[in-house]
């Protein structure tokens, strides 16, 4: 297997200083993309009707007297088997809602499924998050048979809800630690799209992914495998 380098200590506070400007550069880069995100324009929406535990509400409620909303598109659909690994991954990094609560946001998932189907699975997955059955809500998002996460205003002087933003795919992984984390280690996602040196572990993207509790032994640690195979 391919590994890094060992150099002296001098020579890797070089390497981690040239590697700094760089991503020093990207975050502000980064923080440009977020000062053009706050200034995008935003559009009206239906005040759709969800469908929760507790029984139906409208768009407007789930803001839970928040002017922010933050709703993930979570892929479930109608008497579907089938619990998106991708989507799953991205709610077990979801951390606890008082620190968006403070700063005026609240959180929820919806699904096209009907509440029953999600509630069986938010019991075997341990998630406590709100998550509302939404099938009209998703289809009028232009979610389609996917999943992505939108950007919600509240502005109860004129009752209604705006939609300010939306991304999906690589957008979305941006969003979620697991992914975060992986950019940092040496070997990374380990997938084929990576840029990454001849000789490190590597599989197709998402065919790696699992539900929590569900990676056997081996899965867990791909980088030995991969090792002992090339």
């Amino acid at each position: 297997m391919s590994l890094p380098p060992v150099v002296s200590p001098e020579e890797w506070e070089t390497a981690r200083a040239e590697l700094l400007a760089a991503e020093k550069a990207a975050t502000r880069a980064r923080d440009a993309l977020a000062a053009m995100r706050r200034r995008q324009p935003m559009v009206r929406v239906t005040d759709h009707v969800l469908t929760g535990a507790d029984g139906p509400i409208r768009l407007s409620e789930a803001f839970a007297g928040r002017p922010q909303l933050v709703v993930y598109h979570f892929m479930l659909h109608p008497g579907s088997d089938h619990v998106c690994e991708g989507c799953s991954m991205f709610t077990d990094n979801l951390g606890h809602p008082d620190h968006l609560h403070a700063r005026g946001v609240t959180r929820i998932l919806t699904s096209p499924a009907p509440i029953e189907e999600i509630e069986r699975v938010r019991r075997r997955m341990g998630w406590t998050h709100p998550w509302y059955s939404a099938p009209e809500f998703t289809a009028d998002m232009g979610v389609g048979d996917g999943f992505g996460l939108s950007v919600f205003l509240h502005v109860p002087e004129d009752r209604a809800v705006y939609r300010t933003y939306f991304t999906t795919g690589r957008g979305v992984e941006a969003l979620g630690s697991n992914w975060t984390f992986l950019d940092l280690v040496p070997y990374g996602r380990q997938e084929t799209w990576e840029d990454t040196p001849p000789g490190r572990p590597q599989s197709a993207p998402y065919v790696w992914w699992r539900r929590h509790g569900e990676y056997g032994e081996q899965e867990q640690n791909p980088a030995v495998t991969a090792s002992g195979g090339r």
